[in-house]
């Protein structure tokens, strides 16, 4: 059921929003409120950062789909199309991938399937992409092959499909762009681009890479326009082209708005270096050996501390010392426990398949172990953290005991700066709050 309660005064409004934990909280807000009201809300409740990566999602149950709801647009609104028997949901999460691509647009929108419509003759440039997209005479075109679920059927077809700004195609002969071989499919002035959560399982799709286009008027399953990808990217570049088109009816509208976006001041992966304040004078440490040595003793030399004062409050005695230096990681917000590698993946990509985003759990496999899930090029990789026992000193590892650390705090902090055996830095960790 739909849960909102009208004020008698009708200028406020009660919405429920759910964490990913399915736990939820009610608050009262007025009838303009926008999804970005909402996130800076929780963000202030909840003493959060904000990096303008936590987002407001639209989840519909019975239908299998959710989408990221734009900044700008009108909650009430959005709340407004649901039906009053259907299971629907706001969420508030993170979405590292929510404006990546203004900085990084190259991952977004690979070189073969992106060109400048026939309208304005010419190949697009990419540093100009995501302005061309916006502006109200051109448009990227976007083409390439996607699997489509027949309409009242439960076949899937193959076409040629093309991203325009009327709309959305797909050629009836080949790859062939000719007007007479292009239909529509779908409009976007009254549509949402929606991902379809169980693609396979819900509509028989060829692969999981699904997403759809809903009009706010439907209400039916039988009226979603199903589509279906081959991989990830080539999904992630038909959704955000769609997001993108959409901005020629009110997303990003405001280019002042593009142009100061805080991501852009946000600490650049290269910014972070290691620091020695021992002497007089402030040095940058260089070298990589010598900055982990450091590291390794700084977090050695407070954790002595630490536990001498725990221990002088009768709370863990001496004995019991070595206690915090395996448990300490348990408070930490990118570790999750017992989590599955099922369940990891779903939440990384739920929080956006971008370079770095991480988060570390139990191993099922070997209890006495630890596992770094982490996104890179937008795939999940999982890396076991291995226990290793120097003359009765615990420490873990990565890379078979090379780079050696006394707790998991030491090792995230140390790949934050390094990359070392990883494919990439660790950068956005999987952050999973109570509401």
């Amino acid at each position: 059921m739909v849960e909102i309660v009208v004020n008698v005064m009708f200028l406020f409004q009660v919405i429920k929003v759910y964490n990913e934990d399915n736990t939820s909280k009610a608050v009262e807000v007025p009838t303009d409120v926008t999804a970005r009201d909402i996130c800076q809300l929780f963000v202030l409740k909840n003493h959060c950062i904000d990096d303008h990566s936590w987002t407001l999602f639209e989840h519909l149950s019975h239908l299998g789909i959710e989408r990221t709801i734009e900044d700008h647009e009108s909650v009430m609104e959005v709340s407004s199309g649901w039906g009053m028997d259907s299971d629907s949901r706001l969420y508030f999460r993170k979405n590292y991938a929510k404006y990546e691509f203004f900085k990084r647009p190259l991952d977004f929108f690979p070189d073969h399937m992106v060109s400048i419509s026939t309208e304005t003759n010419g190949l697009v440039d990419h540093s100009e992409l995501i302005q061309t997209f916006l502006k109200s005479s051109t448009c990227p075109e976007i083409h390439g092959y996607l699997h489509a679920k027949e309409q009242s059927k439960k076949s899937w077809k193959k076409f040629y499909f093309v991203l325009r700004r009327s709309g959305l195609y797909y050629s009836n002969k080949g790859t062939s762009k000719e007007p007479r071989h292009l239909q529509l499919f779908a409009d976007f002035s009254d549509s949402h681009v929606y991902t379809v959560l169980s693609a396979k399982k819900l509509h028989g799709a060829p692969t999981e890479f699904g997403f759809c286009v809903k009009s706010t008027k439907c209400s039916s399953a039988r009226d979603l326009k199903l589509l279906c990808a081959d991989d990830e990217q080539t999904r992630t570049c038909w959704i955000t082209a769609m997001r993108l088109l959409k901005g020629k009816y009110g997303l990003f509208k405001n280019k002042a708005k593009i142009t100061t976006l805080p991501f852009q001041r946000s600490i650049s992966e290269n910014s972070l270096v290691a620091m020695d304040f021992s002497g007089q004078k402030t040095r940058v440490i260089e070298n990589p050996s010598e900055a982990l040595s450091v590291a390794v003793e700084e977090g050695l030399s407070w954790r002595r501390k630490s536990c001498h004062r725990l221990s002088g409050h009768g709370s863990p005695s001496a004995a019991q010392s070595s206690v915090p230096n395996i448990a300490i990681h348990l408070a930490q917000p990118w570790f999750h426990g017992k989590l599955s590698r099922e369940e990891a993946q779903r939440l990384i990509i739920q929080q956006g398949l971008i370079d770095g985003v991480f988060l570390l759990r139990d191993s099922q496999s070997n209890p006495k172990t630890f596992v770094l899930s982490l996104c890179h090029m937008q795939k999940i990789k999982h890396f076991q953290i291995l226990p290793v026992d120097d003359e009765g000193e615990l420490f873990y590892s990565l890379d078979d005991g090379h780079t050696r650390f006394a707790d998991l705090i030491q090792l995230v902090e140390f790949y934050q700066l390094n990359r070392g055996v990883l494919p990439c830095k660790l950068k956005h960790h999987c952050a999973q709050i109570t509401l």
